[in-house]
């Protein structure tokens, strides 16, 4: 039996959209990919990003009909559903509890309406729709929370759609389960994640979004604390500082591109200062991923790249020397999120993973331990 699953990921002034075809045991093929551009004057018209449901629903729809897809095909929807907040890995069921949650959960980006959009199209057809690997899923060991600023946790913000994708298929590679095996995946984009994946669950990690970790080619990463104290308190704007961290850090702000093409060009042209930086990239990220070996004690069964940056063999052969010694290495080149999307459905439509029900319930809620401090909020 095949299924023909529709995956879709809202991005700011966009929407992904794709239409999977994949038997019981074959992996998704795509037969229809679109980038759906939205006019930022007509977005600039919603005040919320939750205001944008229907006009991004009605573009969705005046797409499929222009490639001459009919929903009344698709046997299941699946996206990248934001605002779910913190739950473990997995797949959840999108119904109304869900919709409602992400509508009203504070945050104001369009990635919220990936739920309710799949809901609308799943009432409509009575087809099931699907949340995998939701962004916010946090399954970090409690010993892997505790920092030595009190009240300040870590807490997981990683690429888990693409990190348990890849892990997902190097597992199958070995001819194992992902729930039987250890493995440390980075995650190296725009972004960089690393995490330590045991036995099915994430559960140590860098926080991609509050900035430890490795820098990225557009990411501070972990920086000394003191100095950046000080520069904010010598007068330096919180937008700033703020913007070094998340967006112009990184290669970025060191070498002024987050292009690695670019930066290996300079330094085929003799630019000492770039290829140092780029090393340190990598440096950082190998010495990452040992470190998350660590916590897996030693037992991995695989260390796997991927991520735009993991194309570039001189990156990847970097790690390879570094930790090629800890653990057999593989490099998934490129993203795989809308894949997973589809891979995840298959999995829920055959009754291979469980899916479960949301309840809005977090993962994890702060500890309830004597002493303890309260969890400072960012």
């Amino acid at each position: 039996m095949s299924y023909r699953i529709l995956t879709l990921s809202p991005g700011s002034t966009s929407t992904k959209v794709a239409v999977f075809e994949a038997d019981r045991s074959a992996e998704p093929k795509a037969v229809f990919k679109s980038n759906v551009r939205h006019d930022p004057a007509e977005l600039a018209a919603f005040d919320q990003a939750a205001d944008q449901l229907q006009y991004r629903i009605g573009t969705i729809e005046r797409e499929l009909v222009g490639a001459s897809i009919d929903l009344e095909i698709i046997d299941a929807f699946s996206g990248y559903c934001g605002g779910m907040g913190p739950t473990e890995g997995g797949i959840f069921a999108i119904d109304q509890t869900v919709c409602e949650h992400v509508l009203n959960c504070g945050m104001n980006h369009p990635a919220i309406l990936g739920a309710p959009i799949l809901h609308a199209f799943a009432q409509q057809t009575g087809k099931p729709a699907y949340a995998v690997n939701q962004p916010d899923t946090d399954e970090l060991a409690d010993v892997a929370r505790i920092t030595g600023y009190p009240g300040v946790y870590r807490k997981s913000h990683v690429h888990c759609l693409n990190q348990k994708e890849v892990a997902i298929r190097y597992a199958t590679e070995l001819g194992i389960s992902y729930e039987e095996g250890n493995f440390v995946v980075a995650h190296v984009g725009g972004g960089l994640s690393v995490a330590a994946h045991h036995h099915g669950r994430m559960v140590d990690a860098n926080d991609v979004l509050e900035g430890s970790g490795p820098f990225a080619p557009n990411r501070s990463g972990d920086v000394p604390l003191r100095p950046v104290v000080m520069q904010c308190y010598d007068g330096a704007e919180k937008r700033d500082v703020l913007n070094v961290i998340g967006k112009t850090g990184g290669l970025k702000g060191l070498v002024g591109t987050d292009d690695t093409m670019e930066i290996e060009r300079r330094i085929a042209e003799g630019d000492e200062w770039a290829h140092l930086c780029l090393d340190a990239m990598a440096y950082q990220t190998g010495k990452a991923i040992g470190a998350f070996s660590a916590v897996l004690g030693g037992r991995i069964d695989g260390i796997i790249l991927t991520g735009g940056v993991s194309n570039d063999e001189y990156f990847v052969d970097y790690i390879r020397e570094m930790v090629g010694w800890i653990a057999p290495i593989r490099a998934y080149g490129g993203d795989f999120e809308m894949e997973a999307l589809a891979a995840g459905a298959v999995r829920a439509l055959n009754g291979t993973e469980t899916v479960m029900t949301y309840t809005g319930e977090p993962s994890w809620t702060g500890f309830a331990l004597a002493g303890a401090p309260a969890d400072i909020e960012a």
